[in-house]
């Protein structure tokens, strides 16, 4: 069995763009290098008799919930004693803080592999999720190729690129792009997180883990293909662990849970890191967010100035969502909003369902029903009997993002062994890049919670498995 690109972006919601144009193609992460991360994080309160060590962490090509395993495995402690502000992608460099429950001394004498620790200080303040300014990006896209697949030259890739910016600045407001989310919170080539969210609201752990183990993606290792066929097949637990690979840590240790408490699923599932637990939650809201908002771009509702009935929310200093001071857009209100909309000030939401779902009133709401009849959401409670802790109240969530401090500029072609497997292979059937085609170096400042990815995507134009 195999999954598709096309396929993959249908299961996630990830379908149509802001705007019409041919795009640019081209691949990211094609070198561990090419792209870059650093958080701009919100003032903390320093202090040398603080309970907790904050470090600045560089890492290469990690993914954010392993290192904090690795972390916390050489601290001798648990990983709920370390806390960040959002996680990052793994081909990367990303530079971020965590703040840790432990001895400033003991801290800096970790050494883990491609990870650079720099020790800032003592504080007693925690770091909550989302809490930073934003993410700055600075990412390399290779490969630029025209919709035949020939190679794109520097000065057609620069010039596409402007003209979709321009038109998006035109229908959507200057600096803003829709707030899609982006494949990383599904499992970027195998959209495993919103399949094993489902199961979970619906409670069907055995479901939710032989997903979660089994399921097939797109461009996985042959050892990774063989195994999850195996079980899928019907594999013992105690078999697959024999040829589960060293990479899919996941994946054994729920394995291990099977293997010494047979049937028990809901402990099984438990073996994830808790917050990739709740991410499953969070992954079936986001698909449902995607496809609202994809479905109000068929239906020429605007993003950018709301249509009566709409929730609206302001946005603070960093262009992130107060949605505690959300309000519903009456025929009285919507001049006045319209305008803080227009300015900037105020967001036009899309729901992200749950057990205290807020849906909007007129055709927006008819809109957001619409979906959750689509995805069979529309019966269910949203209760986790079983976990309690992942049972969502649900949420609303900007319908743009903004962006700033945006530069493109050319960059020199790489030949060497640093590039990516997938680009030694050249392209493949479906694929929208060529090696000998422009490289592209973008520079952005992004608001917590939007993706990187999903923004690039608007110009790219490829396949979701080349973001």
């Amino acid at each position: 069995m195999s999954i598709s690109p096309a396929e993959i972006a249908e299961a996630i919601g990830l379908t149509g763009y802001a705007v019409n144009g041919a795009g640019i193609g081209g691949m990211l992460k094609t070198r561990v290098a090419d792209f870059r991360v650093e958080e701009e994080i919100k003032k903390i309160s320093m202090d040398p008799k603080g309970r907790f060590t904050i470090a600045q962490i560089t890492l290469t090509n990690w993914e954010t919930n392993r290192f904090i395993n690795r972390l916390a495995k050489t601290l001798k402690m648990s990983r709920d004693r370390i806390w960040f502000a959002g996680t990052k992608d793994k081909r990367a460099i990303t530079k971020q803080l965590f703040v840790i429950d432990s001895k400033l001394q003991k801290v800096q004498n970790v050494e883990i592999p491609d990870a650079e620790i720099e020790i800032l200080g003592r504080t007693h303040q925690k770091l909550n999720f989302g809490s930073h300014r934003g993410n700055k990006f600075t990412i390399v896209l290779r490969g630029c190729a025209n919709e035949d697949g020939t190679p794109m030259s520097e000065e057609d890739a620069l010039a596409e690129v402007e003209s979709i910016k321009v038109r998006m600045d035109e229908l959507i407001g200057k600096g803003r792009f829709p707030n899609w989310i982006g494949p990383q919170r599904f499992g970027a080539n195998r959209p495993v997180t919103a399949a094993v969210g489902r199961c979970v609201i619906e409670g069907r752990w055995k479901d939710a883990v032989e997903t979660y183990i089994s399921m097939e993606g797109l461009g996985e290792s042959e050892e990774a293909e063989k195994f999850r066929g195996f079980y899928r097949e019907g594999g013992s637990p105690q078999d697959a662990l024999e040829i589960c690979p060293r990479h899919l840590g996941y994946e054994g240790s729920m394995l291990k849970n099977l293997i010494n408490r047979p049937d028990d699923w809901v402990g099984a599932f438990k073996a994830l890191p808790r917050n990739l637990q709740l991410m499953t939650i969070h992954a079936i809201q986001s698909e449902a967010f995607n496809r609202y908002l994809h479905q109000r771009f068929q239906n020429n509702l605007p993003l950018h100035t709301p249509i009566i009935g709409d929730y609206v929310a302001p946005l603070d200093e960093t262009n992130s969502l107060e949605i505690d001071r959300s309000i519903v857009v009456n025929e009285l209100t919507l001049p006045r909003v319209s305008r803080n909309c227009e300015k900037g000030r105020l967001a036009v939401t899309g729901f992200l369902p749950g057990a205290n779902t807020v849906i909007a009133d007129g055709p927006s709401g008819e809109l957001e029903k619409e979906i959750l009849k689509q995805m069979n959401l529309h019966d269910l409670d949203w209760q986790v009997e079983k976990i309690r802790r992942l049972t969502s109240k649900g949420n609303r969530r900007a319908l743009l993002s903004h962006y700033s401090d945006f530069l493109i500029e050319t960059v020199p072609k790489v030949v060497d062994e640093s590039l990516s497997t997938r680009w030694q292979e050249g392209p493949q059937e479906g694929d929208r890049w060529h090696p000998e085609g422009a490289c592209i170096r973008f520079r952005f400042l992004l608001p917590p919670g939007a993706y990187a990815t999903t923004f690039i995507r608007e110009f790219i134009r490829g396949p979701v498995h080349h973001l």
